[in-house]
């Protein structure tokens, strides 16, 4: 078999185009997520039954739930629910976002009690509200401890955001179709593709190394 890619002198700008939205899809949803993701936490971690509820109640749905289910659930629901159309790049940021806070919210709970309680202790006996201490004193060191997880998660979240193209969202993925449909080659779109995923999130893992390498040599100071 032999493979053909003179294709791509062609069609180069489709991979383009379709790799920095998927860029664009995993940055915004990694940062939509985590916020999002950070509010569940906390309210998982509530006193107040109902907040606890909700969150269990919905981290449990999205991890217990398909991807794919919950990108036509949000294309699909939220016009009707909001009475208007959203470019498809948004409802793909939108179901990508909702979808990471889930998780997220299990990595920043993790976080939050793997930090010494005897924190929280000393600054309550200091005078600090709890509120206040989880800003100031508790989060700051979770995220820290984190970090690493979050990373994963963006590289997760690349990988994922193939699934958006399901609903025409030009990213690597969908791009990669279209070149298949008009170049009439099955196979050599999808190599192209797949390096490209390659590359981008082997080039995130090493960051996520080195970061993680400089805390460690942080803490150990």
């Amino acid at each position: 078999m032999t493979l053909h890619f003179d294709f791509l002198s062609k069609y180069s700008n489709y991979f383009v185009v379709g790799t920095k939205n998927t860029i664009i899809l995993a940055l915004f949803a990694v940062i939509i997520g985590t916020i999002l993701g950070l509010f569940l936490s906390m309210m998982k971690l509530s006193k107040v039954k109902i907040l606890k509820a909700f969150s269990i109640a919905y981290i449990e749905f999205v991890r217990g739930t398909p991807l794919l289910i919950q990108i036509w659930i949000i294309y699909i629901g939220l016009p009707l629910l909001i009475g208007r159309d959203l470019p498809d790049m948004a409802t793909g940021i939108i179901a990508l976002s909702l979808n990471s806070a889930a998780y997220v919210a299990e990595i920043i709970r993790a976080g939050i009690q793997a930090v010494d309680k005897g924190q929280m202790e000393a600054a309550r006996s200091l005078g600090m509200k709890h509120g206040l201490a989880m800003k100031e004193i508790i989060i700051p060191q979770a995220f820290k401890n984190i970090l690493p997880a979050l990373g994963n998660e963006f590289i997760s979240i690349i990988k994922e955001s193939s699934m958006v193209s399901v609903i025409g969202v030009a990213e690597l993925m969908y791009n990669s179709g279209t070149v298949r449909a008009a170049s009439f080659l099955g196979l050599e779109p999808l190599i192209v593709a797949a390096a490209i995923y390659f590359v981008i999130t082997f080039i995130l893992t090493r960051i996520m190394g080195v970061v993680e390498r400089r805390l460690k040599a942080s803490d150990s100071r």
